[in-house]
């Protein structure tokens, strides 16, 4: 019986991460202007990379844009992506470059979110520049 309310509590602190990533991506991804079906494939593609449920992706992303749309700061996000393992973050890391060149253009609106990002995240600048450097030639 305590082993049931362990997985329950565990999916429900998933759930709300999963949540939180998905508003950072969809955040980045409307920082343009232009949140386009291209940006929401990636964050559909990266959820699922994080265990999210296939048959609630939709959901999530619908709940997730509605948080979004009614939040006026990341800090609230970050805060529960921070506590994704490395792993994870890199994940996240990788489908935020990969939203951002979905135009082939990093504008100074991305590039400041990304900064923003990674330091309330507390990744390596490198490891951001490695990254961003990866995505933006495979583009």
């Amino acid at each position: 019986m305590l082993n049931f309310f362990k997985t329950e509590k565990n999916t429900k602190e998933n759930n709300i991460s999963v949540i939180s990533v998905a508003c950072l991506l969809i955040h980045a991804a409307k920082i343009d202007e232009n949140y386009s079906n291209k940006e929401k494939e990636i964050i559909k593609q990266t959820l699922f990379k994080l265990g999210a449920d296939d048959n609630n992706i939709d959901k999530i992303i619908e709940k997730a844009e509605n948080d979004e749309k009614n939040s006026n700061q990341i800090l609230e996000f970050t805060k529960e992506a921070k506590n994704l393992t490395k792993e994870k973050k890199i994940i996240l890391l990788e489908s935020l470059w990969s939203i951002i060149y979905s135009d082939k253009n990093a504008d100074m609106y991305e590039a400041n979110l990304m900064r923003r990002i990674s330091g309330l995240l507390y990744l390596d600048n490198k490891m951001v520049g490695d990254i961003k450097e990866k995505i933006r030639n495979n583009k």
